[in-house]
């Protein structure tokens, strides 16, 4: 991964020497071994990037959970919970499976019409951590998220790193980078 990493960002470099915006990388496949029931439970947040995210957005960010609940037809029910202050604010939609395993496309419960957005799980080991993907289409906007999910708040050695190198391949920098602020501060 490290390599295609290195290789789109001198190659992005090289079209803007050459005065060229460079085109966005098509969005990684999903995990072709995907285990909906390993996947599913409880998961925190523990690191969010993304084209939309500023620097300024970091206080912004409080320690949050996703919860993923696996349906018998393959969808799954996703509950998230943030503590904001002396309250706990929450919000859900519905993964609804694509043709590929691990890739979704998304139900928030809008009308017709509501912004398109996919989901594609990247890579789990489904006990410690997994990274996914979303681009979520509004307008003539393309909309790109990534999540590091944890298990818990500690993370196997190389994993912020997967994290990180999956973001500067799609063209995000550190200021597109955001961690939830776990001081309480």
């Amino acid at each position: 991964m490290r390599l295609s990493c290195g290789l789109w960002l001198w190659l992005s470099l090289m079209k803007v020497l050459q005065g060229q915006t460079p085109t966005p990388p098509p969005l990684p496949s999903p995990m072709q071994s995907f285990q909906g029931n390993q996947f599913q439970g409880e998961w925190f947040v523990l690191g969010l990037a993304g084209n939309s995210f500023r620097p300024e957005h970091r206080a912004l960010l409080n320690p949050f959970t996703a919860t993923f609940e696996l349906s018998k037809d393959g969808r799954f029910q996703v509950w998230n919970a943030m503590t904001r202050g002396q309250r706990c604010d929450t919000w859900s939609y519905v993964l609804i499976p694509a043709t590929q395993p691990g890739q979704f496309t998304v139900d928030h419960g809008r009308e017709p019409g509501a912004d398109r957005e996919e989901i594609r799980v990247v890579n789990s080991d489904y006990t410690q951590f997994a990274l996914t993907l979303s681009r979520r289409h509004t307008g003539s906007l393309a909309i790109l998220r990534i999540s590091l999910l944890g298990r818990s708040w500690f993370l196997p050695p190389g994993t912020l790193d997967l994290f990180i190198c999956l973001g500067r391949a799609h063209g995000l920098s550190d200021d597109n980078i955001v961690f939830p602020d776990v001081t309480g501060g």
